[in-house]
């Protein structure tokens, strides 16, 4: 049975494995503070009824608490350990909406036939700018007919292939919002390095693209345009056996497993 994933814009994307639907990192609006949407159009109402949300960390562009009160009531998000502690907003909407479920990096979440494994990330966790909480942000690996690894924002760190394993699709960041990547974040070239490093059957990229900063159009706006397209030419030096699928937005690919 294939694992179908929709990329729905930035970091957002639906993956459908045994049955089983399962949302990353919901942001579902057209303005994100100094953030405008400038490509695809919002994911429909219907991209919120899934049946487990994954929020990889705390800085808005992932954690979106405007996004998180769409889901419908009794919605199980899994959100890294600490994270209602953190944000006052996410524990509100779990203490009267959502089923929050912390883990930290190596615990498992069932959900019907597939399971959720949380994997490290080399990212800053906290809830900038508000918040000096040292919350760990992780990564995901949905595992049911196929290995689903979704990465967040991360960086390349050591032992990334061991502390994933095994994986047949990688969700992999390739850009971020802005003009500049900081720290802790792949751009179009360490992602190609990931991908050798976890040699998946197939890779999507995503977290490009989609927002940019209000009035910066004329900046740099190659790193808004084009990190799809170079990870993908760097993926076919680097890792040429990995298929890689470079979806528009709302588009979605029906890939396989390795076994």
């Amino acid at each position: 049975m294939p694992v179908d994933v929709t990329w729905w814009g930035h970091a957002t994307a639906t993956v459908r494995d045994s049955g089983v639907s399962v949302l990353t990192d919901p942001v579902l609006v057209q303005r994100l503070a100094h953030l405008r949407r400038r490509r695809g159009a919002l994911p429909p109402p219907s991209v919120t009824t899934v049946d487990v949300v994954l929020v990889s960390h705390l800085h808005a562009d992932h954690l979106h608490l405007g996004s998180l009160s769409r889901l419908p009531a009794g919605t199980r998000v899994v959100v890294p350990r600490g994270a209602p502690d953190a944000v006052a907003g996410l524990r509100r909407l779990g203490s009267s909406w959502l089923d929050l479920v912390e883990v930290a990096a190596g615990d498992e979440v069932p959900a019907g036939p597939v399971r959720v494994r949380a994997v490290p990330a080399a990212h800053d966790g906290r809830r900038l700018p508000y918040g000096p909480q040292q919350i760990r942000a992780l990564g995901y690996v949905v595992e049911g007919e196929a290995r689903t690894y979704f990465a967040g924002d991360t960086g390349l760190f050591a032992g990334m292939a061991d502390a994933v394993g095994p994986v047949d699709v990688a969700l992999l960041p390739v850009g971020g919002w802005g003009p500049f990547l900081g720290d802790g974040h792949l751009d179009a070239r360490r992602a190609a390095q990931a991908l050798k490093r976890l040699s998946p059957a197939s890779a999507v990229p995503v977290h490009y693209g989609t927002y940019w900063p209000i009035g910066m159009d004329a900046v740099r706006p190659h790193e808004f345009h084009a990190p799809g397209d170079e990870f993908a030419r760097l993926a076919g030096r680097l890792a040429p056996g990995v298929a890689v699928h470079r979806l528009r937005h709302g588009e979605t690919a029906q890939l396989g497993a390795h076994r």
